[in-house]
């Protein structure tokens, strides 16, 4: 008979042959509402915690007289952060300080966690109660920010690649001839509030640009025909689409619709201007039937499923119990926000049972998963013979 293979964790001799952690560029609505179904985390909670963590960061570099691709970097590492990490796990203030102090490191504007933590206490007193940030006070929270700076790594994969909409954006906006005292102003602002909402994890660069720049113009009363799909904003030449660009301007408008007072461009104009541009896309996507969020194309009804481990040669669990969500592992109980510890590492148990490594590349990481495979397969081969059976004799005495 054919040799029939098998694969089981009992089975394995030697080494573990190691976990793979591979990056998330790009995270869609369906994994993100996953996480936080996974978390137990409501919409309205979610909201909260997102948009007070998002200020606190913007506050705290401003003061610190950081540039934007920091703060664009330190609210991705706060909200990959956040999908993987339970709310009662953390305290906002805290994982916003971490995400920043993290940032600071990557874009090369270095910040120290105590000199963070002093910037922040400053906006809060008066002037004759600022601190500096050799004040003792800052010791142990400064500690603290520095534990989770490992977590903001993990939970991001250790990916460093990030995006920063804001030049290609300016360079769009001046394209298209808007005024750099009114409406380009306009667009700037739209961009930091992009980063209140899900959009940059969704969405490329040009996306996230195209939609800041449109959606300004229709806030300033232009044209719609000169922007949408033409010329420099032409979606073929930046490789994207118009339910990507639809997807990303209703995000705001979702933003500025229920949070207006939130955000940097909502004071600026009644809630019916909003809700007249939102009726305009939401007429155009019914229309030409554009779906409201971007799909992975495993979700697709024509896509078939094809189960494969997600770690080489073993299921991958997180924190030792197996993933309530095929998208997302669960995250285990920890500390609450009042304890001086860092939340418990996504990683979990997985990394004393054996080495988790961070990839960037998915292809190469099954590449690998299937050599290693190879070796951990015990192969069994059946063979039927056929033996003679003699009479029986009787015994003699």
């Amino acid at each position: 008979m054919a040799p029939a293979a098998a694969s089981t964790e009992r089975d394995r001799v030697g080494p573990h042959p190691s976990y793979i952690e591979i990056a998330k560029p790009y995270i869609l609505q369906s994994r993100i509402q996953s996480c936080l179904n996974v978390i137990s985390m409501s919409d309205a909670k979610e909201d909260g915690v997102r948009l007070q963590g998002v200020t606190w960061i913007d506050n705290v570099r401003r003061a610190l007289q950081l540039p934007i691709r920091t703060f664009n970097t330190a609210v991705i590492y706060y909200h990959k952060f956040r999908l993987l990490h339970s709310e009662n796990e953390y305290n906002w203030a805290d994982a916003a300080a971490a995400a920043l102090f993290t940032a600071c490191k990557i874009e090369d504007t270095l910040k120290k966690s105590r000199e963070i933590l002093c910037a922040n206490w400053n906006l809060k007193v008066g002037i004759g109660e600022h601190a500096s940030p050799d004040d003792p006070r800052f010791e142990n929270h400064s500690k603290l920010i520095i534990g989770l700076e490992r977590l903001m790594l993990e939970s991001a994969g250790f990916d460093f690649r990030n995006r920063y909409p804001q030049e290609l954006m300016i360079k769009m906006a001046k394209a298209v001839g808007l005024d750099k005292h009114n409406e380009a102003k306009t667009v700037w602002n739209i961009s930091v509030d992009l980063y209140r909402t899900f959009a940059p994890l969704k969405q490329t660069t040009p996306t996230l640009s195209i939609a800041c720049v449109e959606l300004a113009a229709r806030l300033h009363e232009r044209r719609a025909e000169k922007i949408v799909d033409v010329g420099v904003l032409k979606y073929s030449k930046w490789k994207t689409s118009r339910a990507e660009v639809m997807e990303t301007m209703l995000d705001l408008l979702d933003l500025y619709t229920h949070h207006r007072t939130a955000t940097n461009v909502g004071p600026n104009y009644s809630l019916e201007t909003f809700i007249n541009v939102r009726i305009t896309l939401n007429q155009e996507a019914e229309r030409y039937k554009i779906p409201r969020f971007t799909i992975y194309a495993t979700e697709s009804p024509y896509f078939t499923a094809e189960v494969t481990p997600n770690a080489n040669g073993t299921p991958k669990p997180r924190n030792g119990i197996d993933p309530t969500s095929p998208l997302t592992p669960a995250t285990p109980d920890t500390i609450s926000p009042k304890q001086t510890h860092p939340p418990t590492s996504a990683i979990g148990i997985r990394g004393q049972n054996g080495t988790v490594r961070f990839m960037l590349d998915a292809a190469r990481a099954r590449d690998e998963r299937a050599e290693v495979d190879k070796f951990h397969k015990t192969e069994e081969e059946e063979y039927e013979v056929e033996v003679a059976i003699e009479p029986d004799r009787k015994r003699v005495r």
